[in-house]
């Protein structure tokens, strides 16, 4: 089991852990910026050792987070799940202990009883389902699912038109929640709970959101994938490989940064390796991420 690389924060009553699946994967940096490359990372010495190498490639994970509010046990993304058959060899029939470490940090996956998807990529819908007697089946049979609802309009649209490169995930991992009955199309305004909000953060999708928690004056973000690695908070208007919108992505980027750089707000990153939360410093030395391991 990967439990070494559970870790939970608190912000006032609730409590976010996140669950590692792939965990410090190294990458060309041009694998996120089309025009990257290892001197674009290594003038960003603040990254290492978390979220770069000495050689300029980026650092990142494949994770989620369980919140426990005051009254639900709330999973916010799905990774990517087992026995899939995706585009990348790497995500194709993986094998963890991602449901061992969920157990392990302490969540019984049917007491959880909602799960809330920032957006419908595979790597965040996987675990959504989980295969059963050959069938896929809902992983968290007592949860209501909750998309957003451009979000979903939008990939139905480009699984009816073929328009999008791999879709094998709305397949297996959305189609079977939707049948069972489990799903909530939801709009921005829609309240998980009293703690937790949605913030509107197109660009990598149409319907993107991120996750405002607040309590007791406490207050944290999980982004999804408004950003992948932290060398975004230098650069955040640079376009972005994985981007639907690419121009839409990089506003949203830099709006987001001037909103919370030198706030108390708490930033985790969906994609951020290890210690994957910090808080946004800007000054004149430029803008990173000061997390309590840097």
């Amino acid at each position: 089991m990967a439990v070494e690389n559970i870790c939970t924060w608190k912000v006032g009553d609730v409590e976010i852990t996140r669950i590692v699946e792939v965990n410090g994967w190294e990458d060309d940096i041009s694998m996120l910026w089309p025009d990257g490359a290892p001197e674009d990372v290594q003038k960003y010495p603040w990254l290492k050792p978390h979220w770069a190498t000495d050689d300029g490639k980026m650092i990142i994970s494949f994770q989620c987070f369980v919140m426990r509010t005051p009254d639900h046990q709330i999973m916010l993304d799905t990774c990517i799940g087992a026995d899939r058959q995706r585009e990348f060899d790497v995500f194709t029939n993986m094998q963890t202990d991602f449901l061992n470490d969920l157990s392990a940090a302490g969540f019984n996956r049917g007491e959880i009883d909602i799960v809330l998807c920032t957006h419908l990529h595979f790597d965040h819908v996987g675990w959504n389902t989980h295969l059963v007697d050959g069938e896929w089946a809902p992983t968290f049979p007592n949860a209501r699912y909750l998309f957003g609802k451009q979000e979903y309009e939008h990939w139905k649209m480009l699984e009816e038109t073929k328009g999008y490169h791999d879709l094998n995930h709305m397949t297996d991992a959305v189609q079977p929640v939707l049948d069972a009955g489990l799903v909530d199309l939801i709009e921005i305004e829609h309240k998980p709970c009293p703690e937790i909000t949605l913030r509107p953060t197109p660009g990598h999708t149409p319907g993107h959101i991120s996750i405002n928690i607040e309590s007791k004056g406490e207050k944290a973000i999980i982004t999804g994938d408004l950003m992948h690695c932290p060398i975004q908070l230098e650069e955040p208007q640079r376009i972005v490989r994985f981007d639907m919108d690419q121009s839409q992505g990089a506003k949203t980027r830099q709006e987001f940064v001037d909103d919370l750089a030198n706030s108390e707000t708490l930033v985790i990153g969906s994609h951020f390796a290890d210690p994957s939360a910090g808080y946004i410093i800007s000054d004149n030395e430029g803008c990173r991420l000061r997390s309590n391991k840097n």
